[in-house]
């Protein structure tokens, strides 16, 4: 019998309610779990840990990662390497774009298993952006720097068709392009509506997530190397943007905002730090109510440096930061964070179906599991 609309609208009630209920018990399962300790295996306790997905690539970096569901994720990294998994990570497909050896990989953005968008930085020509319609079976070029002082962090989606890639400061401004279908093709949006980067300022190629997006029109940018780590704010798709300060200690070129999350237009979170290795990284987390317009320095913030973050799937308070030296967790919206896990990952990324990934240095990949 056809399915009536109050009976298709009831299956997706029931699904909701099974996803958010999955989720207050994923959440619930990840505020039990211990600080580790050196006498769990990893580095990890028992519960809700990262499982290793081994793809086999030692000598690959991946700080770019796309995860669309809990059997589906793109990776992206050093040497030009993208892999695709569509069995939870059971094996994982070469699926590198022809040529690109020799490129830095630092972002991926996927729409299903078969159409994603990759970004390579890097200065002058290094900077381009390759897309694929058929899961990595070929790859269309769609963009290629040609301005030598230009370097591009990170791309972000709005839908399928609408997104930003955003680069350092040229003449003073950062500089942004425009898609409005799903990456083929790119168009520089205006600077005169960006306000003035301040000297040394940049963004951080470090985990693609210096560029996220909320919604149809909301988009946050995430600074460092100034005088001040700032978040940029836009709510028309990029056209016009203001910059507020964070509480997240700036002054050099290795500090600043390196990663940011949102779990709806209101509600955000920012991470880094000092990259450095050694180095100490007070105050490197805040917080934000408000879009942006305000931040607020968490209370207890992460121990150390972190590249990434990612809110939990149907959760309102539950968020986890990634980093070289461990994964936090926070179940008060960012207010308090604590370590629980002491592996190293630079990126994080999760899903409505309650999937998490991890990845980073010597080919590391994980799922959330428990």
């Amino acid at each position: 019998m056809p399915s009536t609309p109050s009976t298709r609208g009831t299956g997706r009630t029931r699904r909701a309610g099974r996803l958010a209920a999955a989720g207050i018990a994923c959440g619930a399962a990840l505020a039990a779990l211990t600080v580790p300790s050196a006498a769990a295996p990893g580095g990890r306790q028992e519960g809700v840990h990262w499982a290793a997905k081994d793809p086999g690539t030692p000598q690959v970096r991946f700080r770019g990662l796309a995860a669309v569901d809990r059997r589906t994720a793109w990776l992206a990294g050093t040497g030009g390497t993208v892999l695709l998994t569509r069995d939870g990570g059971a094996s994982w497909r070469d699926v590198s774009p022809p040529g690109a050896a020799g490129l830095e990989f630092r972002d991926v953005e996927a729409f299903d298993a078969r159409r994603a968008v990759v970004l390579a930085v890097g200065e002058g020509e290094a900077s381009r952006v390759y897309r694929t319609e058929d899961g990595g079976a070929t790859w269309a070029e769609s963009f290629r720097n040609t301005d030598p002082r230009a370097f591009y962090d990170c791309l972000a989606f709005f839908d399928r068709r609408h997104g930003l890639a955003m680069g350092d400061p040229v003449d003073g401004a950062f500089r942004i392009l425009s898609t409005s279908d799903g990456g083929r093709s790119w168009r520089p949006l205006p600077a005169k509506e960006m306000p003035p980067a301040l000297d040394g300022e940049a963004g951080f190629a470090a985990s693609g997530q210096c560029l996220v997006t909320s919604g149809s029109e909301e988009v946050w940018l995430a600074t460092g190397g100034g005088a001040r780590a700032r978040v940029l704010h836009s709510a028309d798709r990029g056209l016009t943007w203001t910059a507020t300060d964070t509480p997240v200690p700036p002054g050099d070129p290795a500090r600043g905002v390196f990663a940011l999350a949102f779990r709806d237009r209101a509600h955000g979170l920012a991470v880094g730090g000092d990259y450095r290795a050694g180095r100490p990284s007070p105050r490197a987390a805040a917080v934000t109510s408000d879009g942006g317009r305000t931040w607020q320095p968490a209370t207890t913030p992460p121990p150390a440096y972190r590249s990434g973050a990612a809110w939990l799937p149907h959760s309102r308070t539950a968020a986890l930061a990634v980093g070289p030296t461990g994964t936090d967790l926070t179940t008060d919206g960012g207010r308090t964070w604590r370590t629980i896990d002491t592996g190293s990952y630079d990126t994080v990324s999760c899903t409505p179906d309650l999937g998490c990934w991890a990845a980073g240095e010597q080919g590391r990949v994980a799922r959330l599991e428990r």
